[in-house]
């Protein structure tokens, strides 16, 4: 039984990674962590969670993480790259849910979010967990930068384009939504369902921290650089993210071919059938990505739909298929249910 810790546990991903982890036979939650919470029963703030956590918050220890096998950090920006060092040092796997170890270039990390990196020479030993691309070297990982939802749903959306070579790396959009819970679940105004919902609206339409996470990726696909415009969009639902991407190509692509053989034996993506166009609530509670595509007309435009869930293969559930592969499991446990419906 392998042990495993949670450090901030009180947001959305938290409170889903104790939900999708109590399904898994091969690990036991020993320690959740919360500073405003500590002595609080984990189930009392999430009831959701009754008979399956018999967890209380505690202070974050460094003690009590160094005898974790894992330790997943589901915290703030900036929070992760103050204590991952030391657990690295302590032999604990490390798996960080926010971005304080995805980009690999630190003044670009930076930049986009504003502070000064703690301990930048672990960025590039960083591996990151997208399993559709990197899984051998999540397979041996120390410490994995799980990827965000936007990235994911783009990046599993674009990917077999870019790996043929065919297409305009010139001219890539991506026209993204998002459900509220993206956002998280600290207060914010602009977040509360009177104000968000029987509304749509974009957002960071200059510049959002996801664009140079996924531009990293694709760039070192294509082995050049790619010309990505990134648009999100907050939709009035709780959960989901709708990846809109467009691209343009010679024409002698076979999509359908194309994607179902780069995804052949991929467990959690799920390309359609032709001419499909999949829906956010397919996926809901679940960690697949569903793809369909499209060429409108016959002609050289190319629409790929991506959907997925956020918590889930956007954040938590992706997390647990990095821990399974980090610990030895199948990669699909815990993680085998289908989305739920209505």
């Amino acid at each position: 039984m392998k042990k495993i810790g949670i450090v901030g546990a009180t947001g959305y991903t938290g409170v889903e990674l104790l939900r999708l982890l109590a399904m898994h036979p091969g690990v036991e939650v020993s320690f959740v962590t919360s500073r405003s919470n500590a002595g609080t029963r984990v189930d009392a703030m999430f009831p959701n969670l009754r008979g399956h956590c018999d967890c209380l918050f505690s202070d974050p220890s460094d003690d009590a993480m160094a005898d974790c096998d894992l330790v997943f950090f589901a915290t703030p920006n900036g929070v992760a790259m103050k204590q991952v060092p030391q657990l690295l040092k302590a032999g604990v796997k490390v798996i960080d849910l926010a971005a304080d170890f995805r980009i690999k270039d630190v003044d670009v990390w930076q930049e986009w979010y504003g502070m000064t990196h703690a301990c930048p020479e672990l960025l590039e030993t960083a591996v990151y967990g997208l399993p559709e691309m990197f899984r051998d070297e999540v397979r041996g990982a120390q410490l994995v930068a799980n990827p965000g939802c936007y990235p994911t749903a783009v990046t599993l959306g674009l990917l077999p384009l870019i790996e043929s070579g065919k297409v305009d790396l010139e001219n890539l959009i991506a026209d993204t939504k998002s459900g509220i819970s993206g956002a998280g679940r600290q207060p914010n105004l602009a977040n509360i369902y009177s104000e968000a919902g029987e509304s749509f609206k974009a957002y960071a339409t200059s510049g959002h921290r996801h664009q140079p996470e996924i531009v990293q990726t694709l760039n070192a696909v294509a082995g050049t650089d790619v010309d990505l415009t990134f648009s999100p969009h907050l939709l009035p639902i709780i959960r989901g993210i709708h990846a809109t991407l467009y691209t343009r190509d010679d024409q002698s692509l076979d999509l359908q071919s194309l994607y179902e053989e780069r995804y052949k034996d991929e467990r959690f993506v799920d390309i359609l059938p032709a001419g499909s166009q999949p829906e956010t609530r397919s996926v809901k509670g679940s960690n697949m990505c569903r793809i369909a595509m499209h060429r409108p007309g016959n002609g050289s435009r190319i629409i790929v739909l991506s959907v997925i869930d956020n918590v889930v293969k956007g954040a938590a559930g992706q997390a647990i298929q990095n821990m399974n592969l980090m610990l030895g499991f199948d990669e699909a446990e815990a993680l085998r249910h289908p989305g739920m419906l209505p």
